[in-house]
This record gives structure tokens, sequence and C-alpha cells, in this order.
């Protein structure tokens, strides 16, 4: 949990390869000790980080992952946000219909729970519907 929480403060800050090298410790760390939530996190976040390093393929390859693990322990608010960072990704790419699917189940969950980002998501399955309008 503190190598998670420092890896946080470096990329906050803007240092991003130690921010991942944190992140990757924090890992392996909870891999050893069987800790499936907090992997899922930290899974999370390292696709996060790649997103915004443009390396697409890594973050949706990281973001699947942690949506596996989250559906495994039955996080439905993990897999809704998941589920809307998979969409915003495959969007950006131009993978409309993917994105939307993805964006619609996270709406889906969202609504069920109730939460506020259901609102958020329903923006977003509007600006990517005039997108692939366009």
């Amino acid at each position: 949990a503190t190598l998670h929480q420092l890896a946080g403060i470096y990329a906050n800050l803007g240092e991003v390869e130690q921010a991942i090298a944190f992140y990757q410790q924090s890992l392996e760390l909870h891999e050893k000790i069987g800790n499936v939530q907090g992997k899922a996190a930290t899974l999370h976040q390292l696709a996060g980080i790649y997103a915004n390093l443009g390396e697409v393929e890594q973050a949706i390859a990281f973001y699947q992952q942690s949506l596996e693990l989250e559906e495994k322990l039955g996080n439905v608010q993990g897999k809704a946000a998941t589920f809307a960072m998979l969409g915003q990704l495959l969007a950006a790419q131009g993978d409309f219909d993917q994105a939307l699917n993805y964006l619609q189940q996270s709406l889906e969950i969202f609504q069920h729970l109730p939460s506020p980002d259901a609102q958020t998501v329903k923006r977003l399955i509007s600006r990517i519907q005039q997108m692939a309008g366009d």
C-alpha cells in the first residue's frame, strides 16, 4: 500500500518513471501476498499512466487485466470505472463501437449503484456518438 501511495505521489509530480517503478514493486508484492484487490488497483493506475504517455496498447492491456480481477472480486464500482476508461481510450483511437460498448456497460453499473459518475458517462456516450456520426 505504501509503494502504491508513493507511486501516486511521483505520478502527480510528473516523475513518471519513478511512479512506474513503485507501481511495479507494489504489483509484485500484491502478487506475492495474494492481494487481488491491491493488484487490480495497481494495474488500473499503471494503465492510466501508460494512457497518459500515449502507450495505448499497454494501457488497454493493464485495464483489461484489472477488469478481470475486478470481475473475480465482484468490485462493480471498479469495474464500471475501468469500463469507462477503456471506452475513452478506444474512442480516442477511433474504435467507436467498442468504446460505446464499454461505456454502456459502465453506465448500467453506475446507474444501479447509484453513482454521480453515471451522468459523466452519459455525457461521454453522447460525445462519442456524435464523433462516430461525423
